[in-house]
């Protein structure tokens, strides 16, 4: 008899190349963004996406992050729909002799975003802005995700001190710090890839 087990992590993402994926980031506390994004950045492409498939948008606070990943999913499905009208069109007009369209101007089409990494630093201060924030963000961001189908991936910090913050972007003198922007983007390809995979009709074994 087979024995079931949890599933392991992926070790290798095959398909990498193909996605696109968007990174919106707040600008509050920025030297923690600025590491968490670079981090996210450098695990996506060390995992095989494309530098040019990488999309980053910014957006001045946390609050802001839901609002900004649900119109970029949009923007990005609206540019891959317009864009394949543009193909069809010179598809069309290459079978009437007609063609205006180069394969340069096809291989530059985009994609509609297969995920999306939303990243934000929230520090707590001395009023209750701090929970009012972290809780309408991360139910925001879920909400996205399930709303459009797009992994949306919570990188939002929310951290007690500075401290705290500064070792969970990587930064600080912490013998325990670690860029959490690394697994981000590694959980975004995974659950790209895992989507799509079953958006097919396809299971694991």
């Amino acid at each position: 008899m087979h024995e079931r087990r949890p599933a392991p992590a992926p070790t290798s993402f095959p398909d990498a190349a193909s996605l696109r994926v968007g990174i919106v980031h707040a600008r509050w506390n920025t030297e923690c963004i600025d590491a968490l994004v670079k981090g996210a950045i450098s695990s996506l492409e060390k995992a095989g996406v494309k530098s040019e498939n990488i999309v980053i948008e910014s957006v001045p606070g946390s609050f802001e992050l839901p609002i900004a990943t649900s119109r970029l999913i949009a923007a990005s499905q609206i540019q891959a729909s317009s864009n394949a009208n543009d193909l069809m069109g010179s598809l069309i007009e290459a079978t009437t002799g007609n063609a205006g369209t180069t394969g340069s101007d096809a291989k530059a089409s985009k994609q509609s975003l297969d995920a999306v990494i939303s990243i934000g630093v929230l520090i707590k201060g001395s009023t209750m802005h701090f929970e009012y924030i972290s809780d309408s963000c991360c139910h925001g961001l879920m909400r996205v995700g399930l709303d459009t189908g797009v992994p949306v991936i919570l990188g939002v910090l929310t951290a007690l001190t500075e401290e705290q913050a500064l070792e969970r972007s990587g930064l600080g003198q912490s013998s325990k710090k670690h860029n959490h922007g690394e697994d981000w983007g590694t959980a975004a390809v995974e659950m790209a890839t895992k989507t799509k995979t079953w958006a097919s009709g396809k299971l694991g074994a």
